[in-house]
């Protein structure tokens, strides 16, 4: 049955316009919502910052459908319910002792919303959460049930992925797996950040994922460094230490959150202590679920050969950055084949960022950081706040064409689509 009441993102800064939202119980259920609509759209946690799930007809959450966590030991996936979020499918599969390679900041989104906009975790060679994806299962625009894999439909998969919410209703994501493994997780205070820009790849391959926290005007940043157990590295004569200063960081004398002045209750355990995978590489807690945040956020992902360059442009703007933004977060992300992913064929490093809830303000910064920016090959995170015209985020992409032709073989009536769709990939 459809609910009443209008409902926001996350942040709070997106009411959407649906006319009905529904919670099906059951595919079959979700099957015949979709074939009887006009519009339609998915919503799952809402933890995006624009429109791409907006819609004036109908918005369908995934939250009611049947838990699904099918592991195929033989072919080491697992297939989920795509409205699961990643701690629920995390803790089922480390009781089974298996492992996702990677995961993000916040384990309280959902699946197929993180894949369909090409969110990621950070590791020199850790892919976006989207590359794991082995098949889907997507609802169509008559309620038909359409199955794709990476054996069966390699280039189709490759571009359905990263879907934007546009090829239909994904119902089931099957994900690579791996034996469960444990992680350690060291902060540093006080990398100066022209040692950042200088010895990035030495900072960024400290560890199996590395976070670094900055406000690009104090001139130095935290480091946040996951290691995995089953992979010790060499004794490197600069290899962080948890007892000494490294590249002129020191050790921190406490625990610590993100965002400076933050309690850490929430974050997850650090010095060094060691941990399940599920518990480590996300920097929240996976049984503490925020139910909102007052806050925007966005994100620029640039070829990771244009990071020191990257750096001197945000530090160059660091005065009109510093007083608005709350934390800037630099992580690496390994290239992979998906025609939407904001890592599509290059080693990126992503520049995220995470403002005071003040738009006009936020969206001022972020248009004079574009400026600099997109030059260099930077695109705009698909869920999140971008001053970039459509025309120009696209231009980053070179499958985009092809995916223009994907959405109208699968939705020729555009029963998925809306104005954030439409801007990006106009119909004809």
């Amino acid at each position: 049955m459809p609910t009443s009441g209008a409902p926001t993102n996350w942040a709070g800064n997106i009411t959407f316009g649906a006319a009905r939202v529904h919670h099906p119980a059951s595919v079959a259920e979700l099957r015949r919502i979709v074939g009887s609509a006009e519009r339609v759209r998915a919503l799952g946690t809402g933890h995006s910052f624009n429109r791409i799930a907006d819609t004036t007809g109908d918005l369908i959450r995934l939250d009611r459908l049947p838990h699904r966590v099918e592991i195929d030991p033989d072919g080491s996936r697992v297939t989920v319910a795509a409205g699961m979020r990643y701690a629920q499918v995390a803790e089922a599969l480390q009781t089974a002792g298996y492992a996702l390679a990677n995961l993000a900041s916040l384990p309280h989104i959902t699946v197929a919303g993180a894949c369909a906009t090409g969110t990621h975790g950070s590791g020199n060679g850790q892919r976006s959460l989207a590359a794991a994806v082995a098949g889907l299962e997507i609802v169509g625009p008559e309620g038909d049930l359409t199955r794709l894999s990476r054996e069966a439909d390699a280039d189709r998969l490759a571009g359905a992925v990263v879907s934007l919410g546009g090829l239909g209703i994904v119902t089931g994501v099957t994900l690579d797996i791996e034996p469960t493994y444990e992680v350690a997780q060291w902060v540093y205070d006080g990398l100066p950040l022209d040692r950042l820009a200088d010895r990035f790849d030495e900072v960024s391959g400290a560890a199996y994922s590395v976070s670094v926290f900055t406000d690009w005007h104090s001139g130095d940043g935290v480091v946040w460094l996951k290691c995995r157990a089953d992979r010790p590295g060499p004794p490197l004569p600069d290899q962080p230490r948890p007892d000494q200063p490294w590249l002129g960081a020191r050790p921190a004398d406490g625990p610590r959150h993100p965002v400076p002045g933050m309690p850490p209750a929430h974050c997850t355990r650090q010095a060094g202590v060691p941990g399940p995978w599920h518990e480590r590489l996300p920097h929240f807690r996976p049984d503490f679920t925020p139910s909102s945040g007052e806050e925007l956020q966005s994100e620029l992902i640039l070829p990771r050969r244009a990071a020191p360059e990257a750096f001197a442009a945000l530090r160059r703007l660091g005065a009109r950055i510093a007083p608005v933004v709350l934390v800037s977060e630099v992580r690496t992300i390994a290239a992979d084949d998906l025609w939407l992913s904001p890592a599509y064929g290059r080693d990126s490093v992503a520049l995220h960022f995470t403002w005071a809830p003040d738009r006009a303000a936020a969206l001022e910064v972020v248009a004079a950081m574009e400026e600099e920016l997109l030059p260099l090959g930077a695109r705009p995170h698909w869920g999140k706040l971008t001053a970039a015209t459509p025309g120009d985020v696209v231009a980053g992409y070179e499958r985009a064409a092809d995916f223009g032709r994907l959405l109208r073989e699968y939705d020729p009536a555009g029963k998925f689509r809306n104005p954030y769709l439409d801007r990006l990939f106009p119909v004809g």
